[in-house]
């Protein structure tokens, strides 16, 4: 049950003063509330739900659309044709009109037939707003194409906490005035072209090492640096318009106390589950008036902290419009609609919840438009997507943001003559998202023997040493990725053994480390004496590098976060 101090305070109320995001015409609006007066509970109840598909197969859309749900949510998969197949199957389907969502933020964890762009931190590792908007436009463009109408992000957690192994990447770094300035840019480049933007993680995550995918996380920060940190954030882009805010699985004690300061246990609840955190701060103080989405339900930080029938009617009672993802669609709805009749969710709340649904898919168009319009031929789809022009966009970027940490040896630029003959340890990486490739670093390893070095991989039972390596490079770097709980350099994986883990190679070998991820690994290496950020292991992101190795470009990235982790040890 909602305790008693829920009943909060009344405040001034801020929503008059920002724009609303989601306003309609008449007509659009009458479209809204005859459909939603329609709509009997089972079906108001399946229209905030947002479920997973992982598989593009039709078994799974035909499953998935039974639910009636108010969306999908699609995650990449490699197969155009079986992409746009289901996602038609599912359009065709839906008698409500379907909203497709997906956590587009680039990097590795995109469809392979799409334009590989930078994730969010190699983006703003160019320090380039326009060309960070030229690569919100193809975004855009080929999402619309693809069928999105909806996307889950920009990312605009503050990345302090350097352990932190799910905001790393994701994020637009650690300075709030350059996370304000990239995500207005993206938000406002996205909504243009007819895709909702959602800012994500409401209340803020980054400073908490933790996952909340593993367990409810804490922002620790006091009002005032909460306010001049992501409170600015998130006041910017609510005046700008942002149309969603996903909701997390992420405590505020700060806030809840300024209001009950005996609040124990209650300081710590979840905004995904928080009305003071949903309704008080968020709409009624920063006045946001879009739709407020949870973050993915399954997630530890929720079911730790309650139990699942009575967290299905919390997270729409305390101020979510939309209940994201579900491992068991039946029982879920089951749950919420068990929730309602018990009083535990209010049929005002529900009323309001199913009104913004079905706003934000008018606000987009969607019951206006046919699914061939939603989604164009095959061919016309595969037309859109990797134009020459925009590949040849991403591939600046990704030159672009490569930044160089590090080089007290004054090891580059490389030489094949001096350098002829390379060691490569190389780490293979791993990603929690459906669909995400397996690394490969043969980009690499082509690019530089077409320039004359020998490459030999690393092997555990001969130590690279003068005699036969000029070069040692760590291949090395993990974008941010929910469930691992830590990113850091395992030498004992590396190397083959924990005892082989004790032998340190760089004073004896010139060596070089380069991380295709997390932009923190000096840390674990701080005697290292030549370090580079390449942020995400795209084949453009390897070829861009070899030429910035032997100097044929230069480095230009400038760090979005503290690279020596606020240790002086690492500059040496």
């Amino acid at each position: 049950m909602t305790p008693e101090f829920l009943d909060e305070p009344s405040v001034t109320d801020q929503s008059a003063a920002m724009p609303d995001p989601l306003a309609l015409l008449p007509a659009d609006r009458q479209w809204v509330e005859r459909t939603r007066d329609g709509l009997n509970a089972e079906a108001r109840i399946a229209q905030l739900f947002i479920l997973s598909s992982r598989e593009d197969t039709a078994e799974e859309t035909a499953a998935l659309t039974a639910f009636a749900p108010g969306g999908i949510h699609r995650f990449p998969a490699g197969d155009l044709a079986a992409t746009w197949r289901a996602t038609r199957d599912a359009l065709d389907r839906a008698e409500v009109p379907l909203i497709l969502s997906g956590d587009i933020e680039g990097g590795t964890t995109s469809y392979p037939f799409v334009t590989p762009v930078p994730n969010q931190m190699g983006i703003a590792a160019c320090d380039d707003l326009s060309l960070s908007e030229e690569i919100a436009a193809i975004v855009a463009s080929e999402s619309r194409a693809l069928g999105y109408n909806w996307s889950f992000t920009p990312v605009v957690d503050i990345n302090r906490a350097f352990r932190n192994a799910v905001v790393g990447t994701r994020s637009y770094g650690a300075d709030t005035d350059t996370i304000i300035a990239q995500a207005r840019a993206y938000v406002r480049v996205l909504q243009a072209h007819g895709i909702a933007a959602t800012a994500k993680h409401w209340p803020g995550d980054g400073i908490d090492d933790r996952d909340q995918h593993l367990t409810t996380t804490v922002n620790p920060l006091d009002l005032a640096e909460w306010e001049e940190s992501y409170g600015r954030i998130y006041r910017s882009l609510i005046g700008d318009g942002v149309m969603t805010v996903m909701s997390a699985h992420i405590a505020l004690p700060a806030f809840v106390r300024s209001l009950v300061p005996d609040a124990g246990r209650e300081a710590f609840r979840p905004a995904s589950v928080s009305r003071l955190l949903n309704q008080t701060l968020l709409r009624d103080r920063l006045g946001f008036r879009g739709l407020v989405v949870s973050d993915a339900t399954p997630m530890g930080g929720l079911t730790s902290w309650m139990d699942r029938e009575e967290a299905v009617p919390a997270v729409i009672e305390n101020g979510c419009d939309v209940f994201l993802f579900s491992r068991d669609p039946q029982s879920d709805m089951a749950l919420m609609l068990k929730g309602l009749r018990e009083g535990r969710l209010s049929e005002a709340r529900l009323d309001e919840a199913v009104t913004r649904m079905l706003t934000l898919k008018a606000k987009l168009g969607l019951h206006r438009a046919t699914a061939e319009e939603r989604l164009p031929p095959l061919d016309t789809v595969r037309a859109r997507l990797r134009q020459p022009a925009d590949l040849a966009t991403a591939r600046r970027a990704a030159g672009e943001g490569l930044t160089l940490v590090k080089d007290i040896q004054a090891l580059l630029p490389l030489d094949p003559v001096r350098h002829r003959r390379v060691t490569m340890i190389a780490e293979q990486g791993w990603s929690f998202v459906s669909g995400a490739p397996e690394r490969s670093f043969a980009p690499f390893t082509e690019e530089m023997e077409r320039r004359g070095f020998e490459l030999r991989l690393y092997d555990r039972d001969h130590f690279p040493t003068p005699a036969d390596t000029d070069l040692l490079v760590y291949l090395i770097g993990q974008e941010a990725t929910p469930s691992l709980g830590h990113i850091f350099l395992d030498m004992t994986r590396l190397h083959g053994g924990s005892r082989k883990a004790m032998a340190q190679f760089n004073r004896e070998v010139p060596t070089l480390l380069v991380s295709f991820g997390q932009p923190y690994y000096l840390y674990d290496a701080p005697h290292f004496s030549t370090y580079i950020n390449a942020y995400c292991s795209l084949a453009d992101n390897q070829r861009e590098l070899v030429r910035r190795l032997v100097g044929e470009a230069g480095f230009t990235g400038r760090s979005p976060v503290d690279a020596f982790c606020g240790q002086e040890q690492l500059r040496w």
